[in-house]
């Protein structure tokens, strides 16, 4: 388990209860520029239509939390608009990305028909709305080389290149929920 450093209203709990001045704590309004180093930025996930592949994106998402720690993914709850959509569609899995940390993971049951791996599947077009491309053809130990890798293939999770390409573009990106319109 990888541990997180403390973000959002916790930091500014701590921020609140610091020094005060005049007796009364001073609030600090964090900069809109630029994510803090070391802060983990949380993207939602949507997998309502997702369908037979819903725990596979949850898995997927797993991968990623345990793999990074500049972005973790967690399900929108009920009503919550979601930075990332799952929708189960037949045909090839493709992913419209809506800028870095957004967009729509179609998972294509065609792949699946085939012997693709549904965890693998989830967690590389997850790849792609964190910011990575596809490399293929590529050996089974790249997440975004694909199904190039063949579908004996069921490595789900990314190469140390891979999670430090994210890490890095997480790290760059401005501070706010969404990094792209969706």
């Amino acid at each position: 388990m990888r541990i997180r450093t403390l973000t959002g209203a916790v930091a500014a709990v701590l921020v609140l209860s610091g020094p005060v001045a005049g007796g009364q704590a001073e609030a600090v309004r964090p900069a809109a520029t630029a994510a803090p180093p070391g802060d983990t930025r949380v993207l939602t996930y949507d997998a309502g239509r997702a369908g037979e592949f819903a725990s596979a994106v949850d898995r997927g998402a797993a991968v990623w939390n345990d793999s990074v720690d500049a972005v973790e993914l967690r399900p929108a709850a009920s009503g919550e608009p979601a930075d990332i959509r799952v929708v189960a569609v037949d045909g090839w899995p493709r992913t419209v990305p809506g800028g870095l940390g957004s967009g729509t993971v179609y998972f294509g049951r065609e792949a699946v028909a085939d012997g693709h791996s549904t965890v693998r599947i989830a967690a590389h077009e997850l790849g792609h709305v964190l910011g990575l491309p596809d490399r293929k053809p590529g050996p089974c130990s790249e997440l975004m080389s694909g199904a190039s890798a063949g579908p004996s293939c069921a490595s789900a999770r990314p190469n140390a290149a891979e999670r430090a390409e994210v890490e890095e573009k997480f790290e760059r990106a401005p501070a706010g929920r969404s990094m792209g319109p969706m």
